[in-house]
């Protein structure tokens, strides 16, 4: 549920339309590959415009989904009162301006990021779109959010490499994993609405399964991106930290509590992130 308090400010109710607090998954990852596509030296112009793209990318994709969804929300009880948060044509009009607004500042870039940035708003937007006809759907947003670290990878070097898909795949493979777990939370409604997800058609505990096998070629990927990227043992040493945030998510889903759930969902992945970009950072 997304309880609507009558003493917000309208900006504090859009950022929370847009969970703007789960940034910190997807831009660690775009920083990280920032760092060690210009080798822990990206000039502070390029660090701002890539900020302010993932900024305006994922608000468009929050503003999209939740525009798609409008109706669904309001019948689903865990989101029943996200429409109250901001008015539908507000939401509409912020779409525009914050699609419009990445394709601006993407051009400044390079030519590259110029002719990208409409595929990748294509592919963000894309995922809201696939639960309603594919069970893999969960993939959709690992793409989504994969295309931040490959696209501040292009914006640093004009091309792509070994390193930046090997870590696309990994951050694919993590939000699969994650959105999965995430997911527990809607089957009944989902499997009234028609709705297709992996969890419909597996099921509870074969999805928790499935999660596991998802993160553990999430950690594997990491291992090959510090690889393909020639970075250090310190690099290496953070990664029992991740392994770590990861069986600790895995062995609060299999609660199957909400409280467990969400308390998890976002700690354990906050701290994922949190963990690859310093150990990126003074590997450097």
């Amino acid at each position: 549920m997304t309880p609507v308090l009558p003493n917000e400010s309208a900006v504090v109710r859009f950022l929370r339309l847009i969970r703007f607090s789960h940034t910190i998954f997807a831009l660690p990852f775009a920083l990280g590959a920032l760092l060690v596509a210009t080798r822990g030296r990206p000039s502070p112009r390029l660090l701002a415009l890539i900020l302010i793209c993932m900024i305006c990318a994922r608000t468009a994709a929050m503003l999209f989904n939740r525009l798609v969804d409008w109706q669904l929300d309001q019948r689903n009880p865990r989101t029943a009162t996200r429409h109250q948060l901001v008015r539908r044509p507000i939401a509409l009009v912020m779409l525009v301006l914050s699609a419009a607004a990445f394709i601006a500042v993407a051009g400044t870039i390079n030519r590259l990021t110029l002719l990208l940035s409409p595929l990748a708003l294509a592919i963000i937007f894309f995922y809201s779109l696939t639960k309603r006809f594919t069970a893999a759907s969960h993939f959709f947003l690992g793409l989504a959010l994969a295309v931040a670290p490959a696209g501040a990878w292009i914006a640093a070097t004009g091309r792509l490499t070994l390193a930046p898909m090997l870590l696309a795949a990994g951050v694919i493979a993590w939000v699969a994993g994650f959105d999965l777990i995430y997911a527990t939370q809607d089957l009944e409604f989902d499997r009234g609405e028609g709705l297709h997800s992996l969890v419909v058609r597996l099921g509870i505990a074969r999805s928790l399964r499935f999660a596991q096998w998802l993160h553990l070629g999430m950690f594997f990927a990491l291992l090959g991106f510090g690889f393909a990227a020639s970075l250090g043992w310190l690099y290496f040493c953070g990664m029992p930290l991740v392994a770590a945030a990861l069986i600790y998510e895995h062995r609060s889903a299999g609660r199957l509590d909400l409280a467990a759930i969400n308390r998890a969902f976002f700690q354990s992945n906050a701290f994922v992130s949190a963990v690859f970009l310093v150990t990126v950072w003074i590997a450097l």
